[in-house]
């Protein structure tokens, strides 16, 4: 019994990394697991053929009065759609805020940057077109020499190789990550979903109502800064909060006990939302506390 316990304790632990955020707190995640991503990324492909089919199907109707020959030049055109429809759903979600697709969101995890700063859109890019090179391109080749019935057992073998390649790279390093995480900076995380009653920024806390910001205070710090303080907060580690709280409020000029740091962050959070949301609205929103 005392081994079976031992052993529970220990595979998560090969999987945590310390991520420090530019405010030097350390939020130590846990890395997906090759398994888990795998499931995600299948969930989006599901998505993203039924996507594919709906569309296909409602252009083959649109097309029914085409002969062959006129459609061919269509069919170009749907393999380039196909190709924009997979990268911009992954670019999309994964540059959003909460920086993972669907199919990420359902089994739990999300992208992060390995820096600790905020997740960027080149990093994103990056990761993503490098699926098509990982998975995709071997894949298509191969569907396109069957359908033309010209696909032989070498070309058959080399693309299933190439693809399995990429696809078992995570499972050679230890830190799970993809060539394409490599190339970008950035590594899959774990982010259990966690019940929150409401948005973060519409929190009622007894405490928090204590605490204003100036707009000099809120001007401290931008975009970046505040998706890691919503991550501190989801995260709930009383540890993390008493450090963050400290740092922002050594920074702005307020002063808060260990006992509300949670409140304070609380309110912090919800104000400098708002105030970066006001200053979207007039073409003028802060990406991170180094932007002027």
């Amino acid at each position: 019994m005392a081994t079976a316990r031992t052993a529970k304790v220990k595979t998560p632990a090969a999987l945590i990394r310390p991520l420090v955020t530019p405010e030097g707190v350390d939020l130590r995640v846990k890395l997906a697991d090759a398994g888990t991503r795998a499931s995600g990324f299948l969930l989006d492909v599901v998505i993203i053929i039924v996507a594919a089919v709906v569309v296909s199907l409602v252009a083959l109707f649109g097309l029914a009065g085409l002969g062959f020959q006129d459609a061919q030049p269509l069919f170009i055109v749907w393999v380039i759609f196909i190709f924009f429809l997979r990268n911009a759903y992954f670019i999309a979600f994964e540059a959003g805020r909460r920086a993972a697709t669907p199919g990420k969101r359902m089994v739990g995890v999300r992208v992060a940057s390995r820096s600790g700063a905020g997740l960027t859109i080149d990093q994103v890019i990056a990761r993503n077109l490098m699926r098509e090179i990982e998975v995709f391109l071997p894949l298509s080749i191969l569907a396109s020499r069957a359908s033309a019935d010209v696909a032989d057992t070498l070309t058959t073998i080399f693309g299933l190789v190439w693809a399995l390649l990429f696809s078992l790279f995570p499972l050679f390093n230890r830190d799970r990550l993809r060539i394409g995480d490599l190339l970008a900076g950035t590594w899959v995380v774990e982010a259990p979903k966690v019940a929150l009653v409401e948005d973060l920024s519409l929190r009622k806390d007894p405490v928090a109502v204590r605490f204003q910001f100036s707009a000099a205070q809120l001007d401290a710090y931008g975009i970046a800064e505040l998706q890691k303080l919503e991550e501190v907060l989801r995260r709930d580690d009383y540890s993390a909060l008493k450090a963050v709280a400290e740092t922002i409020s050594r920074k702005i000029g307020a002063k808060v006990e260990p006992i509300d740091s949670k409140a304070f962050l609380t309110a912090y959070y919800g104000e400098l939302r708002a105030h970066l949301e006001r200053k979207l609205l007039l073409g003028n929103r802060k990406a991170d506390k180094y932007a002027r």
